[in-house]
């Protein structure tokens, strides 16, 4: 979503160079892991998404999708390999378009078996909002946080993004007070519009501080539409430099 001015093996140098500390992709999987390795060159990779399947024809993913249960493992395998190999952070598991108990069932079992299959990895869950991402299972905090709950493994925890939480909630900073406790990524934005980090009454500087006391290990990670241009909207990481929490860019 930044540094598109640029094609994507690019986008990790030209991250560095404006002063970001690591980098996200969100799905690695149309390049070779030799070819992204070298394009990183040593710089950290905060998280890739799991393999969602067909976009174009509405797939976002299977781990809550009844019926793709061997489809939802040989895309989590994949992803699980490109994160180890590549040294990511974190791994966000895509629930896929599904409702009901059913659907909660099978997303516990297939995350229950994924956590199993790679110890190593953090694995996130991302509630989205149903305007961007409609029939998207997990599209609740509350809902992803008692199924961290119920699932109790300590490498599955909550992924915490400033535009989804304001859209399902209007009150994003009431998501992060409720929930701040199981979140293992953080991502930011503008509102009311996706763009540069601010405004929505969210205070970001208030939000590192709320990360250095909890001791977070993770990126705060920028996922958002630059306004006008990438480089000409990166006030707001100068202002946020210096704080403790390490600063991504989605690239």
């Amino acid at each position: 979503m930044l540094f598109t001015e640029v094609p994507p093996l690019e986008r990790p140098a030209y991250a560095v160079q404006a002063g970001f500390d690591g980098v996200e992709i969100l799905f690695p999987y149309d390049v070779p892991v030799a070819e992204w390795a070298r394009a990183l060159d040593g710089v950290p990779l905060a998280l890739i998404n799991t393999p969602p399947g067909d976009w174009a024809s509405g797939e976002r993913g299977f781990a809550a999708v009844s019926g793709m249960e061997a489809r939802f493992r040989d895309t989590f395998l994949r992803g699980a390999d490109y994160a180890t190999r590549l040294g990511a952070a974190r791994l966000h598991v895509m629930a896929g378009v599904g409702k009901g108990p059913v659907a909660e069932e099978v997303f516990l079992s297939n995350l229950a078996w994924a956590a199993a299959q790679a110890p190593d990895l953090h694995l996130t869950l991302e509630p989205l909002n149903p305007s961007d991402m409609p029939g998207y299972f997990l599209n609740d905090y509350d809902h992803a946080a008692r199924m961290i709950d119920d699932l109790d493994v300590a490498t599955v925890g909550l992924q915490f993004d400033l535009w989804h939480a304001t859209r399902l909630y209007g009150q994003a900073a009431v998501v992060w007070d409720a929930h701040k406790s199981r979140v293992s990524h953080v991502q930011i934005s503008g509102f009311p519009n996706r763009a540069e980090p601010g405004g929505g009454g969210f205070d970001l500087t208030a939000l590192c501080s709320d990360l250095d006391a909890m001791r977070y290990d993770g990126f705060l990670s920028a996922e958002y539409v630059p306004a006008a241009g990438t480089l000409k909207g990166l006030g707001w990481l100068t202002a946020l430099k210096g704080r403790s929490a390490l600063i991504g860019t989605d690239g």
